[in-house]
């Protein structure tokens, strides 16, 4: 009887190895175009080169960071708008209409904070004025001065019979103090974590919640780009606090911002509970709540500030801690200028994330280079807002970076009256006078090389 071959000892690995790659692929294949995943060039190259070369690292980080969409791509007719319900410029309303936000509502006041100060104080004024329910979600509640006077806010509102429910980010734990939690657990206080590995595997980690608000019995709205931590509020012994932006709505818009926090809690497990009902709109002070994140169709915010790009006329005015748009964006933006709008971004000489001071170099010569007037402010600028002529401003959480953009929770609030255009405007500006205008500088062909390879990850910073 003939001996049956023997196996050649090298093409076995090799063909273990290959099997490796193409389940990688495949796997790759599947989830980005069976779930609808639509990527930016640069990481669709960074993956599958990254699924090539090195797949036993690049598969398991793929599953646990490759899903940017929780909510599957599905059909949807656009809602007609009723006549006078546009009260901001009508491409606007028309495309927040379509993919799903809820119309602007006109409330009964808008006030921003002036400092730090002004909004800490406003927020726990808020909490101690509620009297049915307090809502709260936020990226980081910290273990310090201002987490604490927060979680006790909260806790004497729970002691005297108001239900309160908190939203967390469940990657952003390990900011908290263990004493508060146990402080809001021993007071009764509802507290949940979305994107939370524990309890939801299918969730990517990469997925992270910087939604912040605070509603307070329907009526009451608190938000901005301001986490609960000392530095963007008061000062710290690292120095002064870092510049930021929230604002209060008392107004049908609280209403809108309780329902889109309701989803959320009952996506982390937490039980459902009755919506209030909406206090009556105002002719005056109208906004409309834009979400974005992994749990909508579409990168909302993202597609406002594309669409803003095109049907501006005069300016364009932003102020951004982290500025790494994708091409699409910095081309739209550049078109902008070479039709003569005038664009005006305010950044952070250094922020706080040296690899998002890095990547940002490219874009920020483009965009110089096609005449926009860019400006380095002395001190941690952590605010978000972009203003469009005199029409509508944006303003909340939502940084101009592709994290914000295409893999984050955020939320940010389109105004359109001038009263709060005007006073965003005046906001920005104020600081612009105290910055340094960019000069954008050759790079060295190492540094050009440095900023590359950070770019091919900027989606991820």
């Amino acid at each position: 009887m003939s001996k049956p071959p023997a196996c050649d000892p090298v093409a076995l690995p090799v063909l273990a190895h290959a099997t490796v790659v193409l389940a990688g692929l495949l796997v790759y294949v599947v989830v980005t175009r069976i779930r609808h995943q639509r990527r930016h060039p640069s990481a669709a190259f960074a993956w599958v080169i990254l699924l090539v070369f090195l797949p036993y690292l690049g598969l398991p980080l793929f599953l646990m960071f490759g899903s940017n969409k929780l909510a599957r791509l599905r059909s949807r007719p656009a809602r007609a708008l009723a006549t006078g319900e546009c009260k901001g410029p009508p491409w606007t309303c028309s495309l927040l209409a379509g993919l799903g936000l809820p119309p602007p509502a006109g409330n009964m006041s808008i006030s921003f904070h002036a400092d730090g100060l002004h909004a800490q104080r406003a927020l726990l004024s808020m909490i101690g004025a509620a009297e049915r329910r307090i809502l709260l979600s936020t990226f980081i509640l910290a273990g310090d001065e201002v987490g604490d006077a927060v979680v006790a806010a909260l806790a004497g509102r729970a002691a005297a019979g108001v239900e309160v429910c908190v939203l967390l980010d469940a990657l952003a734990r390990a900011r908290i103090g263990g004493k508060q939690l146990r402080t809001m657990r021993s007071a009764g206080i509802a507290v949940r974590w979305i994107s939370s590995l524990r309890r939801r595997p299918s969730t990517r980690i990469n997925l992270r919640y910087h939604r912040k608000m605070l509603v307070c019995d329907s009526r009451a709205l608190w938000l901005g780009g301001r986490n609960l931590a000392q530095e963007y509020f008061t000062q710290d012994g690292a120095g002064p606090a870092w510049e930021d932006l929230s604002f209060e709505v008392h107004g049908p818009l609280a209403c809108d911002a309780e329902q889109l926090f309701e989803r959320d809690w009952l996506a982390a497990g937490g039980a459902p509970f009755p919506s209030g009902a909406p206090p009556a709109a105002t002719d005056a002070h109208f906004a409309q709540i834009v979400s974005s994140g992994p749990d909508r169709t579409e990168d909302n915010v993202y597609a406002l500030l594309l669409a803003s790009a095109f049907h501006a006329r005069r300016r364009i005015v932003a102020v951004t801690p982290y500025f790494i748009p994708d091409e699409t964006l910095l081309m739209a933006w550049r078109i902008a200028c070479a039709r003569g709008v005038r664009l005006t971004l305010l950044i952070p000489a250094r922020s706080n994330h040296l690899l998002a001071d890095c990547a940002r170099g490219r874009a920020l010569r483009e965009l110089s280079d096609a005449g926009a007037d860019i400006y380095l402010y002395p001190r941690m600028l952590h605010a978000k807002a972009v203003i469009v002529d005199d029409a509508v401003a944006l303003c909340g959480s939502a940084n101009l970076d592709g994290r914000s953009l295409f893999l984050n929770f955020e939320m940010m609030v389109s105004f359109y009256e001038r009263t709060e255009i005007d006073w965003l405007a005046r906001w920005i500006m104020h600081r612009v006078a105290l910055s340094t205008a960019y000069r954008a500088r050759h790079p060295s062909w190492l540094r050009d090389l440095g900023e590359g390879l950070v770019r091919v990850i900027g989606f991820q910073l």
